[in-house]
């Protein structure tokens, strides 16, 4: 990797020897780089930093939300997936939403709450290939929610767009997000001293085992078979809550369904491009969606079309919206669907799509092997007499590599502050991801007993060519496509990493999207207006619908790199995401 910096945002790379972390939040990095310092590897690292995430963007993830991870073993020379994903409760069929009279499965209050997965996934992680304690990972975030952290703008602005909701509808929330009535400062120290105590009964399972893993494992029935578990469902089943399918209405999950999760360790997906291994979560993510493209991405030159030109961000959309389209109608969870990854990934399919890039614009849905269909057809297919939901939390993101050549990527997103009242006591809100459950029966994503809802959440490893890299965005459906960018950007046009994740970003909503009320903009190419205007005036002659929501509107990818001939490690975050930093050791 390229160790110039490129840097238009006023952010540096960073470059070190021993360890690198970037993430969401500075103060999680700060605390992931400490447990470096303190001789964890990468996979310790991690989890410190993922809890911790936790506690700081409680408005892009929560404890009880969810956490996929690549995981690559420098001791085992192979990458590994850590599910991190919930499964829906047992009492969650279609057929119970149709006598509810629901016709999509909301975004807010308690129907879409699933098994909350990140306590299990991090815990997952420490005991397969971790070194530290629990205590060692989790008692940083825990001392934080104690002794407080001080807000900032972006946390307080989302709580103060949930305030008025809290103050009428969620006490629980109030009590934790509003005191003395009202958001606080930014400036302000803010405790969570709810957080602190529900984590430290985990922390007080592990102190009394002698051996580590048994501490782990104790910890995990802590959260997921006892007393927190017990108080979580029985808030949920007791206290139904409006929410934006016209309840109030109560949760499904049980004690069972908390007693039965546990997180998969799986076999990553992955494809080649230009000599560079990407390795990817399954089709129970859309994480394959960035294979597909740069399978039919192969079949260009975009490096002799040049960087961020007309007829290279147009390839590339075009691209993107067939692999996009593929995700709609093939992936799910491949535990309960058959999923033709083997012929989606392959590169004859990827030459036969990439036929079907003419030099116009697409406005309609081609999924291979299935007729095109307009995508406002299917725009409503879950949500036939949906309103528009309230608003959600995004999502964030942590990378680390260690010195040995460990690599940890994750992406940390799901219970949000806005989207589900708090736990009395507990500190933290439920998940929601259920709403991206289809209830169609036919769709590969329809909603299932136990079955693991397809998200978003896509982490990113690469390996080839004597340098290993971990990357990813946060932002819902554009996550794959602002990673793919990312990707290219480094390996097709030669640039560092914060160069990278600085360069201007552009996205697409052609598609369904995955979140309630999954609408499409058929044609739709939001751009950064920081992208040369004759370049976005050709794309919108080519019949590109063009949107222009700023200067630095998207793409907040973090990364993290390691040449392993040089022994140099180096790390970026995008000036986009406001408390995102990357760190050195």
């Amino acid at each position: 990797m390229k160790t110039t910096t490129g840097s238009t945002g006023g952010r540096p790379m960073v470059m070190g020897t021993r360890g690198v972390v970037s993430s969401g939040h500075y103060l999680a990095t700060e605390i992931g780089l400490g447990v470096l310092r303190g001789g964890g590897n990468a996979m310790d690292a991690a989890a410190a930093v993922g809890f911790a995430l936790a506690l700081l963007k409680p408005h892009q993830c929560g404890i009880a939300g969810e956490a996929p991870i690549l995981v690559r073993s420098a001791a085992e020379d192979a990458v590994w997936a850590i599910s991190g994903h919930g499964t829906a409760p047992a009492a969650a069929t279609i057929e119970h939403f149709r006598g509810l009279g629901v016709a999509a499965i909301p975004s807010d209050g308690f129907l879409p709450a699933i098994v909350p997965p990140a306590v299990a996934g991090w815990i997952r992680l420490l005991e397969r290939f971790g070194t530290i304690r629990l205590a060692d990972a989790l008692a940083p975030a825990v001392e934080l929610a104690e002794s407080g952290f001080v807000m900032y703008d972006a946390l307080r602005d989302s709580i103060a767009g949930c305030a008025e909701r809290m103050r009428r509808e969620w006490p629980s929330s109030a009590e934790v997000f509003l005191p003395g009535g009202q958001p606080p400062a930014s400036g302000q120290v803010w405790p969570n001293p709810g957080w602190a105590a529900t984590l430290r009964k985990l922390l007080d399972a592990d102190a009394r085992c002698r051996d580590r893993l048994d501490g782990l494992r104790a910890a995990h029935d802590a959260f997921y078979r006892g007393p927190i578990a017990e108080a979580i469902v029985a808030f949920s089943r007791d206290n139904p809550v409006p929410d934006a399918a016209g309840g109030p209405h109560a949760g499904l999950l049980t004690t069972a369904d908390f007693a039965a999760y546990e997180p998969r360790v799986e076999e990553p997906v992955r494809a080649d491009y230009r000599g560079v291994t990407v390795f990817k979560c399954g089709p129970w993510t859309q994480g394959p969606v960035l294979l597909q493209s740069l399978n039919l991405l192969a079949n260009f030159d975009l490096r002799g079309m040049g960087h961020n030109s007309a007829d290279t961000i147009h390839t590339v959309v075009e691209c993107m919206k067939l692999a996009y389209a593929d995700r709609e109608f093939y992936y799910g969870d491949p535990a309960f669907v058959p999923v033709p990854l083997e012929r989606l990934l392959s590169a004859e399919y990827a030459a036969e799509r990439a036929g079907l890039v003419r030099p116009d614009a697409s406005m309609d849905l081609r999924p291979g092997g299935l007729p095109a269909i307009r995508a406002e057809a299917i725009g409503d297919v879950d949500a036939a007499v949906a309103a528009a939901g309230p608003a959600d939390g995004d999502t964030t993101k942590l990378e680390v590599i260690d010195a040995a050549g460990n690599m940890v990527s994750a992406t940390p997103s799901g219970g949000w502050l806005t989207a589900s009242p708090v736990i009395p006591g507990m500190g933290f809100p439920l998940g929601t991801r259920g709403q991206m459950f289809s209830l169609v029966p036919e769709h590969p994503n329809a909603l299932q007993p136990g079955k693991r809802p397809r998200t978003t959440l896509t982490p990113s490893l690469a390996i080839g060519g004597g340098s290993m890299l971990a990357f990813g965005s946060p932002g819902g459906d554009c996550q794959d496509q602002w990673a793919l960018q990312f990707f290219l950007n480094v390996v097709a046009f030669g640039m560092g990493l914060q160069e990278a994740v600085e360069a201007p970003t552009f996205w697409t909503n052609h598609f369904p999207g995955s979140f309630y009320p999954r609408s499409a903009e058929p044609g739709s190419l939001h751009v950064e207006t920081r992208l040369d205007p004759a370049v976005r005036e050709e794309l919108a002659k080519r019949g590109h619908r063009l949107r222009e929501p700023g200067d630095w509107a998207g793409g907040n990818t973090l990364a993290a790199s390691a040449d392993l001939a040089a022994g140099v490690l180096a790390a970026a975050a995008s000036p986009r995401l406001e408390p995102a930093y990357a760190a050195a050791w």
